[in-house]
C-alpha cells in the first residue's frame, strides 16, 4: 500500500477499498470465498488495518474523519456482505429442497414389518379374558391415589407396620403413585352394592429395581363380595385359572402369609415352569415360584367400605402380570420387557 499523508489520501484509498471489496462480494459464488474478502479487507493483516497503521502521519484534527470514513466503509460492506450470505444460504436451502423432493404422488412403499402388541398387554389380555369367562367385571382407576384409598381404606394405618412393605413415591401433596391396585377395589364397593365380582389390571410404582422387579410394573386383582364365599371357592377359582393360563394342569401350592387387608393370607407358588420343579436360578432352587397372593377380605376392610361383615364376606387375590409374561414367554430378566430391545419384542409378533 502506498504511503498516505493527507486527509484526502485516506479518503480516496478508503473508497477504492469499498469498491474493491463490493465488486469482489458481487462476484463471489460461495460463501468460503465472502469469508476471504471479510478477513481481507478487515482483518489483522488486511487492507484496512494497514491503512490505520498511517493515521499518525496526519494532524490530530483531522484522525477523527479518518475513524469515520473506515466505519461507514465497515457498515456498506458489511451490509452488502450479509445480503450476499443471505441470498447464497437461501439458494443453497432451496438446493437442498429440490434434491431431497418427495413425490407424494408415488404409491407406498410395501411395509416389511408390522407392529405388535407388547408380551404384557398380551398377557393382560388373556388374563382378563379368562377372569371375564368366569362372569368378572373390568374396573379401573387413578393411578395417583391418596393415603385413604391406598393404605386406609385397607386396614393400613399410618402407625401400621405393613406399610414397611410398600416403598412408596410420594408426591409434595400427599399423594402418591399408587403401590398396588387394591384401591380400585375400595372405590368400586364404595359405589357399588354387593355382589361383586371385579378385576382391577393396572400400573402400579414401587422403589425396586432387579431381574424380578422394575419400579413401574403391572398387576391385577381380583374381589369376589357375596353372601357365600369360602376360602376353598378361592382356591378352585385359582387353580382353574392357572390351569386355563398356562394350558395345562400345573401343581401349586398355598403358603400361609399375611396381608392387612385378608384374613386368612396365603401367597400361591405353581411348580416352577422353568425346570419343571427340578431346581433352577428362576426358582431359587427350590423348584417353586410365587405368582401371587390372596386371602378373604377383612372384616375391617368390609366396614371402611359399608358393607357388613357378619351378611357379606369376600376374597381377593392379586397377581403381578409382569411375573405372568416372564413365567409364560419363558423370559429370565424382567427388565428386559422394558428395555424397548427390538430384537425381543419382534419374536412376539403374531404370538
Amino acid at each position: 500500500m502506498e504511503n498516505l499523508k493527507t486527509l484526502s489520501d485516506f479518503e480516496t484509498a478508503v473508497a477504492h477499498g469499498v469498491e474493491k471489496a463490493l465488486s469482489a462480494i458481487e462476484a463471489a459464488n460461495d460463501l468460503q470465498t465472502l469469508e476471504n474478502i471479510r478477513v481481507t479487507t478487515f482483518g489483522k493483516k488486511g487492507e484496512v488495518t494497514a491503512l490505520m497503521k498511517q493515521v499518525s502521519a496526519l494532524d490530530k484534527s483531522e484522525r477523527p474523519a479518518v475513524g469515520q470514513l473506515v466505519n461507514d466503509a465497515k457498515s456498506t460492506v458489511f451490509e452488502k456482505l450479509n445480503t450476499k450470505i443471505a441470498l447464497l444460504n437461501s439458494a443453497k436451502e432451496e438446493a437442498e429442497l429440490k434434491a431431497t423432493a418427495v413425490d407424494v404422488t408415488m404409491p407406498a412403499r410395501e411395509l416389511n414389518k408390522v407392529g405388535s402388541e407388547h408380551p404384557v398387554t398380551k398377557i393382560r389380555n388373556r388374563v382378563e379374558a379368562i377372569f371375564k369367562q368366569a362372569g368378572f367385571v373390568v374396573e379401573e382407576g387413578p393411578e395417583i391415589e391418596d393415603d385413604y384409598h391406598n393404605f386406609n381404606a385397607l386396614n393400613i394405618p399410618e402407625s401400621h407396620p405393613a406399610r414397611a412393605m410398600q416403598d412408596t413415591f410420594y408426591f409434595k401433596d400427599g399423594t402418591m403413585l399408587r403401590t398396588h391396585t387394591s384401591p380400585v377395589q375400595v372405590r368400586t364397593m364404595a359405589k357399588q352394592k354387593p355382589p361383586l365380582r371385579i378385576i382391577a389390571p393396572g400400573k402400579v410404582f414401587r422403589r425396586d429395581s432387579d431381574h424380578t422387579h422394575t419400579p413401574m410394573f403391572h398387576q391385577l386383582e381380583g374381589l369376589v363380595i357375596d353372601e357365600h364365599c369360602t376360602f376353598a371357592d378361592l382356591k378352585g377359582l385359582l387353580t382353574d385359572f392357572i390351569a386355563a393360563f398356562f394350558g395345562e394342569a400345573i401343581p401349586l401350592r398355598f403358603r400361609p402369609s399375611y396381608f392387612p387387608f385378608t384374613e386368612p393370607s396365603a401367597e400361591v407358588d405353581i411348580e416352577c415352569t422353568h425346570c419343571k420343579g427340578k431346581s433352577c436360578r428362576i426358582c431359587g432352587y427350590t423348584g417353586w415360584l410365587e405368582v401371587m397372593g390372596c386371602g378373604m377380605v377383612h372384616p375391617n376392610v368390609l366396614i371402611q367400605a359399608g358393607i357388613d361383615p357378619e351378611k357379606m364376606q369376600g376374597y381377593a387375590f392379586g397377581m403381578g402380570l409382569d411375573r405372568l409374561a416372564m413365567l409364560y414367554y419363558n423370559i429370565p430378566d424382567l427388565r428386559a420387557l422394558f428395555e424397548n430391545r427390538l430384537e425381543l419384542l419382534e419374536q412376539f409378533r403374531g404370538v
